[in-house]
């Protein structure tokens, strides 16, 4: 019984060492914790503001709410905002954003409106340092080239700013090149979806945070019972940040949980 019990406590050190984030706070994380973000912009994809449009990112400066956003690439290497692998959903095309070029996709219009997909650049200067973003790198081939890029546009930008991705690569992308920039990892409940791939269990599970060293860990709040997650807050304090909330309600839940929302469909109070 004694082998056993110490057999698990070695078990469980080890793990709580895989999953332990940054814990020394960086200053610039405070700031960011003083604002609601819009998800994918202040859209609505009824109207003629769909997400990730300049009109969304637009309205999300007029309402003086943050911003989260996506950036990839194209064809020809232009980072754009937009959140799907695919076209299909929004542009109703087959095809996926790398496939065409920047000028290509400039064709195509977001939903039902008369807007097209936004240069990454074309955001920055609507944005312009008036309120913050969330940055959600698409690592959809593997390749850091999003990352090189979108750091370049970001390098002389002086507005506040951090980095996520569901990618633990993009992650420790930015931990080795750009290590004073706030970054988070994405991350939710994964196990029973029609799509899951067993490596995706690591980023799950947080135990990518060995080599990634997270500043935040922004989880699903519909998945915030996650034991790793909840390890993450409780004992390591790293910050927590909650996406995607979709009512007053849903918010008001995760308040003792969460410390940063990225909300959409509603305006907070």
């Amino acid at each position: 019984m004694t082998n056993i019990i110490i057999i698990l406590l070695i078990l469980f050190m080890g793990y709580m060492v895989l999953i332990m984030p940054a814990i020394t706070k960086k200053k610039e994380m405070k700031e960011l914790t003083q604002w609601h973000y819009a998800h994918r912009g202040f859209h609505d994809n009824k109207t003629d503001a769909p997400e990730n449009s300049l009109k969304s990112f637009e309205l999300a400066v007029a309402h003086k709410y943050g911003v989260e956003l996506d950036t990839q690439l194209t064809k020809d290497n232009v980072v754009v905002v937009f959140h799907d692998e695919t076209l299909d959903r929004i542009c109703g095309v087959a095809s996926k954003v790398r496939d065409y070029t920047y000028e290509e996709l400039s064709a195509f219009k977001l939903l039902d409106s008369h807007e097209t997909i936004p240069t990454f650049s074309s955001v920055l200067e609507i944005i312009s340092g008036k309120i913050p973003m969330v940055v959600e790198i698409k690592m959809y081939t593997g390749s850091t080239l999003v990352c090189e890029l979108t750091d370049k546009l970001l390098h002389d930008y002086s507005g506040d700013y951090c980095v996520e991705s569901f990618h633990p690569q993009a992650v420790l992308w930015y931990k080795k090149n750009r290590p004073q920039i706030v970054r988070g990892q994405l991350s939710c409940k994964m196990t029973g979806k029609k799509d899951f791939q067993p490596q995706q269990l690591l980023v799950q599970t947080l135990v990518t945070n060995i080599a990634t060293k997270p500043d935040f860990i922004a989880y699903c709040h519909d998945d915030k019972k996650s034991v790793s997650r909840s390890i993450c807050k409780s004992i390591f304090h790293n910050t927590p940040v909650a996406w995607t909330i979709r009512s007053q309600a849903e918010m008001d839940a995760c308040k003792k949980d969460f410390e940063i929302f990225i909300f959409e469909g509603f305006e907070p109070k």
